[in-house]
């Protein structure tokens, strides 16, 4: 599989500038930032329990 490139990337920026606007890039940035700490937060609790389970 490939990696994405320089251009790629501009492309995609260049897209999310278009759908959301300048104003709402920030939120969503931050929206999705805070859902991936949420998403690793709850495999680390998972793992806890599950070596909790196992002792």
């Amino acid at each position: 599989m490939r990696s994405i490139g320089p251009m790629e990337l501009v492309l995609i920026l260049a897209v999310a500038l278009l759908m959301f606007g300048g104003r709402k890039i920030p939120e969503v940035a931050k929206g999705l930032g805070e859902g991936i700490r949420n998403f690793k937060n709850a495999l680390k609790s998972e793992e806890k329990t599950e070596e909790k389970k196992q002792a």
